[in-house]
C-alpha cells in the first residue's frame, strides 16, 4: 500500500494531542511521531484538521495551552462553500455531526493529491463519511 500524503485528524485525536492526560495522548504522539520521521526523510506529506473539528475539540490556537499542540504544524481545512456543500449532504445523507461531514469534504478535497489516512476513535463512522474515496483508517 502506498504511504499516505495526507494525514487528517478528527476529534478525539485532537483532543489527545492537546492533552497529555489524555488516555489516547501516547497512541496519538505516536502517530505523529511517524509523520514528523517521513517528513525529515522528505517524504511528501501533510497533516490537517478541518477547522469545524477544531472548534468541536475547542483547540483554540491563541490560546497559551495550545503551544504544545500549535507546534505540531498542523495545517487548517477551512469549511468553504464547496466543502460546505459536500458536509452538508454528508449531515442529511449519514446523520453525522456537522466536523464528521466535514472531515468527508477534506477527504474529498485532499484525495486528488495522494492517499489518504484518517486518525480517528470512530473508524466505521470515518469510512462512512469518505465513501467512496478509499482511506486508510487508524484506530486510536
Amino acid at each position: 500500500m502506498t504511504p499516505p500524503r495526507t494525514v487528517i485528524l478528527d476529534n478525539e485525536a485532537i483532543q489527545a494531542l492537546r492533552s497529555t492526560a489524555h488516555p489516547k495522548h501516547g497512541r496519538v504522539i505516536s502517530q505523529v511521531q511517524v509523520v514528523a520521521q517521513r517528513k525529515r526523510r522528505a517524504i511528501p506529506l501533510s497533516v490537517v484538521v478541518p477547522t469545524s473539528v477544531r472548534v468541536e475539540a475547542a483547540w483554540d490556537r491563541r490560546a497559551p495551552a495550545a503551544a504544545l499542540i500549535n507546534h505540531l504544524r498542523i495545517t487548517d481545512i477551512p469549511l468553504e462553500s464547496v466543502s460546505a456543500n459536500i458536509a452538508a449532504d454528508l449531515v442529511a445523507r449519514l446523520d453525522v455531526s456537522v466536523a464528521d461531514g466535514h472531515i468527508g469534504a477534506a477527504v474529498r478535497a485532499v484525495a486528488d493529491h495522494g492517499p489518504v489516512a484518517i486518525i480517528t476513535s470512530d473508524p466505521e463512522g470515518m469510512a462512512a463519511v469518505a465513501d467512496p474515496v478509499r482511506v486508510t483508517i487508524v484506530h486510536i
